[in-house]
């Protein structure tokens, strides 16, 4: 690999002892920098040959833990596998290497008058190695979907370096299993994709932005029940909390929110230009009748940027707030939101803990903040018994520990909340079929055997 793309030094390393969820951290024994697939194959089959475990990392930016080096573990970063490989627009397809960033992938797409729908709040700098992982989503997977719906092909190193082809838009969907399907979201415990096949769309005739000003998150989210209730398909329905708010205005990101607000509501249409007008102005009704104090909408896209610079960098902002910051990641039933919210702050509040709000409210997944210094030890055992009560909330009520940023290491202890020993059994099946020796990202995802 040569020395500059393997890295052993303890301060360098530090880099890499955790990934965006910066409550835990442990430093690799080394970080192995591979710029093509025959150097990432010889580098797992060294590796494994060893007997030592393969910790796969691309951008860093996870939030449950994902890319956490285990102790004695190798990280295998794919930042050089970065080349669109192929893009072809009379098939819609695209093939790209892991360390492909996601938004980069957007602006080539719209050269051809195509685009990548997935768009993380971290595209500028996530990757497509690690949304594959963690089946990311984004504001705009209400109408769009998330990662695994667009994921055609992977080519994918398993343990001890084997190369396979999972699926290929050209082959018979019909034939055999789904692999492709089993190891988007695998979170890096089967192997690492080097080469993904991606879908693309058409570029929507048309866009149209909304913005609108509440005095509660709870009106906010009645706003949302309106417009899905009028039978409205937005592309995206996001709200942030005034906490949220502040800390945006306060930063870079000042995006010209009210302050004193208690809530915004950034909604979306795209489609056949046509009809969006139409749909604004029927959204802007539900806004005017849920109390909205302000509604601002526009088909500019200077203006367009604008309205969502708030939501898209809140999670940036945050840094002024407090030194930590764990993003919990739970999906409820649209029409509980109100309820949850309210009892989630009621838990933030007992615990004497700064909590914040943004979330993707048109399909129910929930974003709460808690902002904390991990080197307050008795501050990080409150974080740690809020976030536990926060996810049997939103279990309660009908809902489920992960919308899109996976269940890594944080999200472990939770997996019984929501499924049984038998289902974690089938998991731990699946995933032996894939890493017999379980060296790829042990210590992830499920949770220890109970005891007999």
């Amino acid at each position: 690999m040569g020395p500059d793309h393997v890295v052993a030094d303890p301060a360098r390393l530090l880099v890499y002892e955790s990934d965006g969820l910066t409550q835990y951290r442990q430093a690799p024994l080394a970080v192995v920098l591979p710029g093509t697939t025959d150097e990432l194959v010889e580098v797992v089959r060294a590796v494994h040959g060893e007997g030592i475990p393969v910790v796969p990392r691309g951008a860093g930016t996870g939030l449950s833990g994902g890319a956490l080096p285990v102790e004695g573990s190798v990280v295998v970063g794919t930042a050089r596998l970065n080349r669109i490989l192929a893009l072809d627009p009379e098939n819609r397809l695209a093939r790209v290497q892991p360390g492909v960033v996601n938004s980069r992938l957007g602006v080539e797409a719209r050269r051809h008058g195509l685009h990548y729908a997935p768009d993380p709040s971290s595209q500028s700098a996530c990757t497509l190695g690690g949304n594959v992982a963690e089946n990311s989503g984004g504001p705009h997977c209400l109408k769009y979907g998330v990662t695994s719906r667009y994921i055609s092909g992977l080519t994918v190193v398993l343990g001890g370096g084997a190369v396979v082809e999972l699926g290929g838009a050209a082959r018979d969907p019909a034939t055999g299993l789904d692999l492709v399907g089993l190891f988007v979201g695998s979170e890096g415990c089967f192997g690492i994709a080097t080469e993904i096949e991606v879908r693309l769309l058409p570029l929507p005739g048309g866009v149209r932005t909304l913005l609108g000003i509440f005095a509660s998150v709870e009106d906010a989210a009645r706003a949302v029940t309106g417009i899905v209730a009028q039978g409205l398909l937005p592309a995206a329905l996001e709200i942030m909390d005034g906490a949220s708010i502040r800390a945006v205005e306060a930063s870079v990101y000042a995006a010209g929110y009210p302050t004193d607000a208690g809530a915004a509501l950034v909604v979306e249409f795209d489609g056949t230009d046509a009809g969006l007008d139409e749909d604004v102005a029927r959204a802007v009704a539900c806004c005017r009748e849920a109390g909205a104090t302000d509604v601002q909408h526009t088909d500019d896209e200077g203006q367009r940027t604008r309205l969502w610079q708030g939501r898209k960098k809140a999670f940036g902002a945050m840094g002024r707030i407090a030194p930590d910051l764990l993003v919990q990641d739970a999906t409820v039933p649209r029409t509980r939101l109100p309820e949850v919210l309210e009892e989630i702050m009621a838990i933030g509040a007992r615990y004497d803990l700064h909590v914040a709000n943004v979330f993707h409210a048109g399909d129910g997944n929930l974003h709460p903040k808690i902002l904390f210094d991990r080197s307050d030890a008795d501050e990080l055992a409150r974080v740690e018994r809020a976030s536990r009560e926060m996810m049997q909330v939103c279990v309660d009520a009908g809902g489920t520990i992960t919308g899109e940023h996976g269940v890594g290491v944080d999200k472990q202890k939770y997996m019984r909340l929501v499924h049984g020993e038998e289902e974690l059994a089938a998991m731990s099946a699946v995933g032996g079929a894939f890493d017999p020796r379980g060296l790829f990202n042990p210590g992830k995802v499920l949770p220890e055997p109970e005891p007999a």
